[in-house]
């Protein structure tokens, strides 16, 4: 059975000032769902309220029909993975034991073979099998997001939230991270919901997006459906060509 994710009519705001209302989706396994929208817009408060650190003022986020907010930490955990942004980090602890802290839900007394088998796993599919002593405060940017998406996969998670997981990477480290992102999608049948602000990234690797704006979702489905000129110039104000390539469609500002 397909794990599954539904928010209903959620409410956010700040000092009594509503940042989103009435917010619906659904997130099922086995797409990478992009979130897309202006700056200050509440992407990132709203993967927040998905993931339980945010309590929103109003609707409920529900996981497989239950209430997020009545189940344990521990089984949230084990479901729900989140990637914050990238920050840079002055910890030597090293890379080995911050993707450790991914399997906190499941160890109780020391960590197990078990453990140290998935660790080992999930480090040598992103390629940091040998960067495992190494420093986290000496890693490059693109070497620090993937220790973190790899944290986050040492949880087990069915679904994995990230905000803004290319940001301040090069185009190489970007469309790395995508390709891992969109093959935990589509091989491992995870539900990868990530915010991200280049839409000609979401467009090229998203199963589906959401466009917000006005207070909310303004639209929401296929990226050929979602990034239409009518669609970009209502929610960020900016005229765009939108060109048909052999690789997919490729957003072209024009002015603003």
């Amino acid at each position: 059975m397909l794990m599954q994710m539904v928010a209903e009519d959620i409410l956010f705001s700040y000092n009594r000032n509503p940042i989103f209302e009435k917010v619906n989706l659904e997130i099922e396994e086995g797409q990478l769902l992009s979130i897309v929208g202006p700056n200050g817009i509440g992407k990132s408060t709203l993967i927040k309220c998905l993931t339980n650190i945010y309590k929103p003022d109003n609707g409920v986020v529900y996981l497989d029909g239950k209430d997020i907010l009545t189940m344990d930490a521990r089984k949230l955990a084990k479901n729900l993975g989140y990637v914050p942004q990238i920050q840079s980090n002055s910890f030597s602890v090293n890379v080995y034991e911050v993707v450790l802290l991914g399997r906190r839900p499941y160890i109780k007394w020391k960590v197990s073979c078990k453990d140290e088998e998935i660790i080992e796993s999930i480090l040598e599919r992103l390629s940091l099998t040998h960067l495992a002593e190494r420093p986290i405060n000496t890693l490059s940017g693109g070497e620090r997001q993937k220790v973190a998406i790899a944290r986050a996969l040492a949880q087990e998670p069915s679904t994995l939230f990230l905000d803004e997981p290319t940001s301040n990477l090069d185009i190489n480290h970007q469309l790395e991270v995508m390709k891992i992102l969109y093959e935990l999608a589509h091989n491992d049948h995870k539900a990868v919901v990530i915010v991200i602000h280049d839409l000609n990234l979401a467009a090229k690797f998203s199963d589906y997006v959401f466009l917000m704006g006005h207070g909310g979702i303004y639209a929401a489905g296929k990226p050929e459906e979602v990034f239409t000129t009518a669609n970009i110039q209502e929610i960020y104000d900016i005229e765009v060509e939108i060109i048909q390539t052999t690789h997919g469609s490729y957003i072209i500002p024009i002015s603003s």
